[in-house]
């Protein structure tokens, strides 16, 4: 890092949710990434330090933004520790600094990421104490350097975490109910489904509103880490401050006001007060309506429009309940929603099926380590869009 020609192009990795690999690789294009290659869970791609800082700024759904530094094959375990101790360390920490370390392993002689990330650690520390007397602090909240160290098979990536905090860390969530969907997920999904800004949005079970935040964000064109203070690489010796600054300004120069139709209910006055508290931190107070009510119970607020909500499954439902609950979403959406667009997720892929409607699209995502499905539903008016009487299908 220290002395890098800040226009020179480096290999970057941006991490994601499972199932929004083509949504992020279409956001890092936009960005200005080059040589873009999706893997699993992550896309690939080039950038100069100016990219970089711009995604992390700029990106809806990357989870973070690694900087490979080296990479090396491994045999047996002691190589990790001699690999990792020969990288010059005391390029980028001082003995006053603090490090901490995030192992990822698949397919290796070593079966403990735990033990991966402690042994990469000693190796560390043991470096710095040889070169400068001292061996540094690990600090695993707010460290100024956080690496990560990936093994897969034989193959070791030593990358530097240039994101810090998870970047769904947005800053703008002060407030939460149960559950809440992660935001670079809530993103995803908003892409996912192809909404477009002049189109009214509804969410039926809104919580804490970071659905409607973020379809709210991507309309007026605001970065994803317009509420955000810390990033990891802001702790780099190579740290740019002017250059950050100019990315900033370029980002919030081209945020727009734009007149929005978002409308939010909840049955949980819990959910829509947080909903609010967070609406008014973010200034978007003004652009979307909330109001207590079930879904069931709601009047439809626009004659036509989109749905996407993210309704209580897992945990949050017991079973027995679970049949009953999405047959009122397909019954309400029958009776009431002709002419909308609807999409949902669900990690409950049985009950699911019982909101009796054919899905025009079936995507599959991941909320954490749930295996979800966003599904779609066309309600066009009268029964064309739908077939009340039709069974549930498998394969959801």
């Amino acid at each position: 890092m220290e002395g890098e020609d800040k226009g020179k192009r480096f290999p970057l990795i941006a991490k994601t949710v499972a199932g929004l690999e083509e949504v992020l690789a279409r956001e890092l294009e936009t960005l200005g990434a080059d040589d873009i290659m999706k893997l699993n869970r992550a896309v690939s791609f080039t950038g100069d330090t100016e990219i970089m800082y711009r995604i992390n700024y700029a990106c809806r759904t990357a989870l973070r933004v690694l900087k490979p530094v080296f990479h090396f094959e491994i045999q047996e375990q002691k190589d990790l520790y001699e690999q990792i101790f020969e990288f010059p360390w005391e390029n980028h920490l001082d003995a006053e600094h603090s490090f901490s370390i995030d192992a990822v392993i698949s397919y290796t002689v070593f079966t403990n990421s735990q033990f991966v990330a402690q042994r990469s650690k000693d190796a560390i520390a043991d470096r710095l104490r040889e070169k400068l007397g001292k061996r540094p602090s690990v600090d695993l909240e707010n460290p100024d350097l956080k690496i990560n160290v990936h093994l897969f098979k034989d193959s070791c990536t030593v990358a530097f975490d240039s994101s810090g905090q998870s970047l769904h860390r947005r800053g703008y969530r002060k407030s939460t109910g149960p559950a809440p969907i992660n935001e670079v997920l809530a993103a995803g999904l908003v892409q996912l489904s192809e909404w477009d800004p002049v189109t009214p949005l509804y969410d039926p079970m809104c919580g804490s509103g970071t659905l409607l935040i973020e379809a709210a964000m991507l309309a007026k064109n605001m970065p994803a880490g317009f509420f955000r203070e810390e990033w990891g690489f802001m702790k780099w010796r190579d740290f740019d401050p002017v250059l950050w600054e100019k990315v900033k300004e370029e980002c919030r120069s081209l945020v727009s006001e734009v007149k929005l139709n978002l409308y939010g209910t909840d049955r949980a006055e819990r959910a829509i007060d947080s909903a609010r508290e967070n609406l008014r931190f973010t200034g978007l107070y003004d652009d979307i309506f909330l109001k207590v009510v079930s879904f069931e119970d709601a009047t439809p607020p626009f004659e036509k429009g989109f749905i996407i909500s993210n309704p209580p499954y897992d945990e949050r439902l017991k079973i027995e309940d679970s049949l009953v609950f999405y047959k009122m979403i397909g019954d309400t959406l029958k009776r009431k929603y002709a002419g909308y667009t609807a999409w949902f997720i669900s990690s409950d892929l049985e009950s699911i099926k019982f909101i009796g409607l054919r899905p025009s699209r079936r995507i599959p995502v991941f909320n954490g380590p749930l295996e979800c499905r966003f599904v779609k539903f066309d309600m066009f008016a009268g029964k064309k869009g739908y077939n009340e009487t039709a069974e549930p299908k498998p394969g959801l």
